[in-house]
């Protein structure tokens, strides 16, 4: 196996080296990887996927066949010199690293286990808003608080309207007799003022024929 490893990275170099000079003046000379492939304590199968990362984005990939693989990391219009490149088998990480180095080669034997998973992935979208549940029961009514303070006196009000007049009263009851009067004095005799009467008629009687007798003459 490990004979079978030396002639796949010699004859990745060689292909590296049979590039055009004028290819190179272009582009940055890549850097090359091979070794075994284990997955979960065991040879990884024919066509398990072999991926390599830098700074969490994919750069290379290829297949691993007979338990090996080999993998050209191009660096292409980014700059990768000094980064560090993990590798990732079926998906699970590899417990082995490098540092990408122009026109590099290298033997790195990877081994991983799918319980490593398959690294931090970003945070999906927020999902639909549920729907809103039924409204539960009233609680109980809690006891009565404390009184309050007394509040102060309101303003007096205003004064009503005057009544209407009232119907008039029935009449009293009539009044008690009055005392009987005193009894006049003691006068003269009935007959005396009788005869005083008819004295005084015949001289006014006599008077008047004086005046009627003057009158003539």
């Amino acid at each position: 196996m490990t004979k079978t490893r030396f002639l796949t990275l010699v004859m990745a170099l060689v292909l590296l080296l049979a590039i055009p000079t004028a290819a190179f003046a272009q582009r940055v000379p890549p850097h090359v990887f091979v070794g075994s492939v284990t997955l979960d304590g065991a040879t990884a199968a024919d066509g398990a996927a072999v991926t390599a990362w830098i700074d969490g984005d994919q750069v290379a990939a290829t297949t691993a066949a007979g338990g090996s693989y080999s993998l050209i990391i191009d660096q292409g219009d980014s700059s990768y010199a000094g980064k560090t490149v993990s590798f990732k088998v079926s998906g699970a990480n590899s417990d082995q690293t490098a540092s990408w180095v122009q026109g590099g080669g290298d033997e790195l034997n990877l081994v991983a286990a799918t319980s490593s998973g398959g690294g931090e992935g970003t945070q999906g979208e927020a999902g639909l808003q549920g729907y809103r549940g039924d409204t539960g029961p009233a609680g109980a009514t809690g006891p009565a608080g404390p009184a309050g303070p007394a509040g102060s006196d309101g303003k007096a009000g205003a004064a009503g309207k005057a009544g209407a007049a009232g119907s008039d009263g029935s009449d009293g009851a009539a009044g008690a007799a009055g005392a009987a009067g005193a009894d006049g004095a003691d006068g003269g005799g009935g007959a005396l003022g009788v005869i005083a009467l008819i004295v005084a008629i015949v001289a006014l009687v006599a008077a008047g024929g004086s005046i009627m007798m003057g009158r003539r003459s």
